[in-house]
């Protein structure tokens, strides 16, 4: 075997030196007052349709907020919404 490299392989070592460091991630967008909202009665346990009718909306409307909540702060469940929620300060555990 061989300790030459091939010239594709060096090509690609010399372009990834060329491009620098990755780009940094984008600081999540920050929550709407609604979106604020509807977080805290998540937090207390309301389901979605609980949320929608407490807040005279629909529940699909509920739905999207939720959906924009954990897209701009970069999760994929409801979990990880509430946990990333608490260490962000966006809710207070008491």
């Amino acid at each position: 075997m061989s300790n030459r490299r091939s010239p594709a392989i060096i090509r690609v070592g010399a372009k990834r030196r060329e491009t620098g460091p990755p780009p940094r991630r984008k600081r999540p967008e920050a929550l709407t007052n609604r979106e604020h909202e509807i977080l805290q009665l998540i937090w207390a346990g309301l389901k979605n349709k609980e949320i929608a009718q407490r807040l005279k909306i629909s529940v699909k409307t509920v739905e999207a907020h939720r959906a924009n909540m954990m897209k701009k702060v970069r999760v994929s469940n409801t979990a990880q919404l509430l946990k990333a929620s608490i260490q962000g300060g966006m809710i207070e555990v008491r």
